[in-house]
């Protein structure tokens, strides 16, 4: 077997691996978030699924976003960020922020912004303010460790969900299996 032969199979391994990746994620269930941040150009967001918490000391939390450009590269070099919580009231809104192009924080869609300067949903179930505390770049992505500076209290509501290429509705009232 030559080295050309062998840089051909690993690649096409690596792309089958990628491809059962994205089949497997595809295909289980996560929470949506929209993550947001004021840059010098304006207010910046993406909607998420990958938050995940990582410690409470120091309070920490992890997400990752794909490309260092467009709103990413804002978020990731935004001094802090707003993650929101999202209800299945807000998954309009997360088809939003999925997209570039779409029109985003217009009065209608219910922003305000905090005294720190970060855009805020005022609606969101709850949203953490937060600092990057390390970005680990991996491949097309980054990996941000985040600081949670506050906890920010919102409106009670369902979690959206994300499973399948398609906006979910979490039912908390459903039985216990």
């Amino acid at each position: 077997m030559t080295d050309d032969t062998r840089q051909t199979e690993s690649a096409v391994d690596d792309a089958a691996r990628a491809v059962a990746l994205k089949a497997v994620f595809r295909t289980h269930p996560a929470s949506v978030t929209l993550i947001t941040a004021s840059t010098s150009t304006g207010p910046v967001g993406l909607t998420a699924s990958s938050v995940a918490s990582v410690a409470l000391d120091p309070p920490s939390i992890s997400f990752s976003v794909t490309r260092a450009t467009g709103s990413a590269g804002g978020l990731l070099a935004a001094d802090t960020m707003l993650v929101h919580f999202l209800a299945d009231r807000h998954a309009d809104l997360a088809r939003v922020f999925a997209h570039s192009g779409a029109p985003r924080f217009t009065p209608e869609q219910g922003w305000t912004t905090l005294n720190t300067g970060e855009p805020l949903l005022a609606d969101t179930r709850a949203a953490f303010r937060c600092r990057a505390l390390h970005v680990v770049p991996v491949g097309s992505s980054s990996l941000v460790l985040a600081e949670v500076l506050d906890v920010i209290p919102g409106t009670p509501g369902d979690p959206l969900m994300y499973h399948d290429r398609r906006f979910h509705r979490f039912d908390p009232a459903a039985p216990d299996l």
